[in-house]
This record gives C-alpha cells, sequence and structure tokens, in this order.
C-alpha cells in the first residue's frame, strides 16, 4: 500500500488544497493512507470527517529553532520554535513520533548533525520537495544512525500528492498500524524529487514569503 505521509492542506499558510480535495487525490491515484502535516496547525484533523476508505495520520509539522520536525499519531498541537530536543520530547508526550523532515533542505531542514543523539524515531529519506541529492544524503544519514525511512510529496496543491511516498504493508488498517509498521522498519520508499530549476523557483518564493512575514520563520 502506497501511503503519503507528508501532505500540507489550506491550514498551512502556504497551503492551497483542502482536506476534501486531498482525500479525493488519493483515491484516485490509490494512495492508501495519508499524513496530514500543516505547518504548526491542526484544523486539518477536524476537517476530516467519516472516512473509512483512507487511512489518516494526524500529523504536523513542527517548525524548531533550527529546522521542521514531522510529527506523527500525535494527540495535540506541538509548540513551535522550541529547541529540537524539547520538541522530539513533546511529540513523544503526546503519544507521537518525530521525523526528522527532509534534514538536508537549505532553509528549513535541521541538518543532520542535529539527527543523532536527539531522539528521533525516523528520518523522511524522500522528500517531494527536495533534491535528490539532498534526499540521496538523507537516506544515508537513516542507514548511518539505523533509524526507520519515510517518504512523502509535500504536496501544497493537489497535482502533487503522491508523487513521492512510503510503501507500508497492506494488512495496515489505521494509524497506529501505520505507525507500527515505520517503527519495525517495514518500509520502503519511492517517486520523484524536485528538480534544480524548481528548487531555485521554490528558494526565491522563499525568500520573498519570508520577507512579506516580516523575516520570521514559517
Amino acid at each position: 500500500m502506497n501511503a503519503d505521509l507528508h501532505v500540507h492542506s489550506v491550514h498551512s499558510n502556504d497551503g492551497k488544497q483542502t482536506v476534501a480535495e486531498i482525500l479525493n487525490e488519493c483515491r484516485v491515484k490509490n494512495i492508501g493512507a495519508v499524513a496530514l502535516t500543516d505547518h504548526n496547525e491542526i484544523g486539518a484533523w477536524e476537517d476530516v470527517g467519516d472516512v473509512s476508505d483512507i487511512i489518516i495520520i494526524k500529523g504536523i509539522e513542527v517548525t524548531t529553532s533550527e529546522g521542521h520536525i514531522l510529527a506523527y499519531g500525535v494527540d495535540r498541537l506541538i509548540p513551535r520554535n522550541l529547541p529540537i530536543k524539547d520538541t522530539v520530547d513533546m511529540i513523544h508526550e503526546a503519544g507521537g513520533i518525530a521525523v526528522a523532515a527532509h534534514p538536508y533542505r537549505w532553509w528549513s531542514g535541521i541538518g543532520g548533525e542535529n539527527v543523532d543523539g536527539m531522539g528521533f524515531d525516523a528520518v523522511e529519506s524522500i522528500n517531494g520537495r527536495s533534491l535528490k541529492s539532498s534526499n540521496y544524503r538523507a537516506l544515508k544519514l537513516a542507514k548511518k544512525l539505523n533509524l526507520p525511512i519515510v517518504g512523502g510529496s509535500d504536496a501544497h496543491t493537489s497535482p502533487s500528492v503522491g508523487r513521492t511516498f512510503t510503501v507500508i504493508p497492506d494488512e495496515c488498517k489505521n494509524e497506529k498500524d501505520v505507525i507500527a509498521a515505520i517503527l519495525n522498519k517495514q518500509t520502503q520508499t519511492g517517486g520523484d524529487h524536485r528538480t534544480k530549476l524548481s528548487s531555485l523557483k521554490y528558494v526565491g518564493l522563499n525568500i520573498l514569503r519570508w520577507m512579506r512575514r516580516g523575516f520570521k520563520k514559517m
């Protein structure tokens, strides 16, 4: 079963798709599980409604003092802008697992040096909005630290949903099963990387957004 474990909705300040649009795209592309991982927001959880054909993972992309961390399976909002270790600890206290999101992405990755010894449960080894070289380094980091791997599209618009993914066991029936599969290293990853041209456009857009936010982190 393919799962997209990094997706943003309109509840992210840069998201362009509703939860209903995300779920419809998952159905079209046969994505059996999706993690709703908005930036420091959990409003998407309320928008899911009664869904039985797609496994929903309650997630957040948490901004720390050093970069972004993915939280899966948490039961509450995790405060932003805290140190990495404090954020990881709070994710665990909220019943979830902590994943190093696109660790080598310039601008929002925490860097490989900040993953070791921090209590991370997994590494995002492929992200649809990261360069192939950055994803390759993330995979090497996961292997070096003997950590499980996940992949996600980091989709902010519907066409990108499912382009990058995690393969999970078909036996997974709910959020708990998916998280267990990750922790037990029963996952594989696949999909597309960002091109260099697309990355240059992304950097320019983020600098513009950063300026508009008054030079504050997302």
